[in-house]
């Protein structure tokens, strides 16, 4: 659970605050700043039902298109606008449709598993390895100033500072963390899909293979 809360708001690059927000100015529950960041770094044993509720209740709006909560945000919480304008993605399961309150209550206790897009796990040593694997998988030996422009179009990501950063991990400069790689690897596995490069399997696969990239670079 902690996993699929730490991914969602990584992807979205939200604060702790997003949500909780969210949820009271809606009227969808009262959820508190430290209740999501203790949910997301695993330390909350024991979350009323009010928690998923509203959780379930958000997603579900997200997952519907945030222009039918325009009203009640633009003008009154222009900051909180303006990050879901940036970026409001969903939880979605293996069915795509939005994770309800009791998917999410089922994957806390440990019912049900994670849904196939959010389960997996990178590990910090393996985080320098991944992020040049990247940089091979993407640019297929060519300079980046060659294949610069088409990969960044791929790169559907809008917050600036994301985009620079995929940059500069792509050309080989700087490496992503392992929280880092958490939080970008839906959006990395739909840019390689876009580009054709990658379409045999999920996010699961694309991780694979670059840990398949990763070792045989350590073997030659």
């Amino acid at each position: 659970m902690a996993h699929l809360i730490h991914v969602w708001h990584e992807r979205n690059s939200w604060s702790h605050r997003v949500l909780p927000l969210l949820s009271e100015i809606l009227n969808l529950g009262r959820v508190h700043n430290s209740q999501i960041s203790n949910l997301r770094n695993g330390k909350l044993s024991s979350p009323s039902p009010e928690v998923f509720l509203a959780l379930a209740q958000v997603n579900t709006i997200l997952d519907q298109g945030i222009e039918s909560i325009r009203d009640q945000l633009e003008t009154n919480h222009p900051e909180l606008w303006k990050s879901l304008q940036d970026s409001a993605f969903p939880l979605k399961n293996d069915l795509g449709c939005p994770i309800s309150a009791g998917e999410l209550f089922e994957i806390f206790v440990g019912l049900k598993p994670l849904p196939s897009s959010f389960d997996w796990y990178i590990e910090d040593q393996e985080a320098s390895a991944l992020s040049d694997a990247l940089s091979d998988h993407f640019c297929k030996n060519r300079p980046w100033r060659s294949c610069k422009l088409i990969i960044m179009e791929a790169y559907s990501v809008s917050k600036s500072l994301r985009r620079e950063r995929f940059a500069e991990v792509i050309a080989g400069l700087k490496d992503y963390t392992a929280e880092e790689l958490d939080g970008e690897l839906l959006d990395l596995y739909e840019t390689s899909r876009k580009l054709d490069y990658f379409n045999h399997g999920g996010p699961n696969a694309f991780l694979k293979e670059l840990r398949d990239i990763s070792k045989k670079k350590i073997l030659s």
